[in-house]
């Protein structure tokens, strides 16, 4: 029986340099099977474990043979169901287009966790990815699996055991008023036509998938709000918008459009589904580093906090279900525990005391009287 990472896979051994797994088939027959990698054994050690849950007994040897479905094959799948049932299907889309390319050729059942985690780990490192995209990239590859379990007769995930990285969602970059004076003097010169989209964002702080999938039917000029029937956490979402982001929406619409997605493409006129084709290049004319879109939602945050709004007020701007994720804004603004600090230097000691303190004759222990 082979130990490995902490678990113990009863049936795998090694045996002369190579990984045996031996097993019983449905006549009641005992076989062994050797591989040259630890993983090709495992591969059909999990299968006789999905099998055992159904009730079934491993094949006799000529039928014990790998699934011939290729990655490529899974990830049209998955791509395909994303398309059907995910919000997220626009950015899912050159995301498994880069697995393709990088995974495809591989048959599904022979990929190993290992091969999948280098692979990302090596996109990450040149890509300079934070882990929030290493998770995705992950969860993308795991859910062509799944489907392909359910689908393709797959018996097994290798993206489950490639472990997740851990996200630093405290992380609270927002723009300096210069750093916002130094990119809209770019976007303005190169990429005017995108000035309100710009604009929108930080006046209101809504997600990007949000702001890409408003349409005009959403905006209530009367009430003066943006009302998104659905957002990230399946929630509606009623924005108030102040004067910028009016006149920001007011100048798209003065472009003759009146119905549908809100912002366009200047060339082609369809919808934009995101800014990056503009957007990062600007950053990097206007010398902003370590800034990305989701950081404008910071900012318009930040900025609320610092200007002492309450944390409730700016959770339900942000459309945050509770206050967990809106207290990494608590220390921009001012603190009520400042208040309560600050009544130690106004307590006083008692008249009569030398000073402040004297002892306890029960216990022996020094006591601090003090007026309140």
């Amino acid at each position: 029986m082979i130990v490995f990472e902490g678990k113990r896979y009863r049936g795998v051994t090694l045996r002369g340099g190579a990984f045996v797994f031996r097993y019983t088939d449905a006549g009641g027959r005992e076989h062994r099977h050797k591989y040259q990698t630890l993983d090709d054994a495992l591969v059909q050690y999990h299968e006789k474990k999905a099998r055992a849950k159904r009730g079934q007994k491993m094949p006799p040897p000529g039928v014990l043979r790998r699934n011939r479905v290729t990655v490529s094959e899974i990830l049209r799948d998955a791509l395909a169901y994303s398309k059907e049932r995910k919000r997220s299907y626009q950015t899912d889309m050159p995301r498994f287009e880069l697995l393709d390319n990088l995974l495809g050729k591989n048959l599904a059942e022979s990929l190993t966790p290992k091969e999948i985690e280098s692979t990302l780990n090596r996109l990450a490192e040149d890509e300079r990815w934070a882990a929030s995209t290493f998770n995705h990239y992950r969860s993308l590859i795991s859910l062509a699996y799944r489907l392909a379990i359910r689908d393709r007769g797959l018996t097994l995930n290798p993206a489950r055991s490639v472990p997740h990285r851990r996200e630093d969602n405290s992380r609270v970059r927002f723009l300096s008023q210069d750093e916002e004076e130094r990119l809209r003097s770019v976007i303005a010169a190169k990429y005017s036509w995108h000035l309100p989209e710009l604009e929108l964002a930080l006046q209101t702080g809504i997600r990007q998938g949000s702001q890409y999938g408003v349409t005009w039917e959403m905006v209530d000029w009367q009430m003066r709000m943006l009302n998104i029937p659905r957002t990230k956490n399946e929630e509606p979402l009623h924005v108030p918008l102040n004067d910028a982001a009016l006149t920001a929406l007011k100048t798209v619409r003065a472009r003759g459009e009146r119905e549908g997605r809100i912002f366009l493409s200047q060339r082609s006129g369809q919808p934009l589904e995101h800014p990056r084709h503009w957007f990062e290049p600007a950053l990097i004319e206007a010398k902003i580093s370590g800034f990305h879109w989701h950081d404008l939602r910071h900012t318009f945050a930040s900025r609320l906090r610092m200007a002492g709004t309450a944390l409730e007020d700016i959770a339900d701007l942000l459309g945050h279900k509770s206050l967990m994720m809106t207290k990494r804004y608590a220390h921009l603004g001012p603190s009520r525990l400042h208040e309560v600090v600050a009544r130690l230097s106004r307590m006083k000691p008692k008249s009569g005391t030398q000073s402040g303190t004297s002892l306890n004759k029960r216990t022996g222990r020094s006591m601090i009287s003090f007026l309140n």
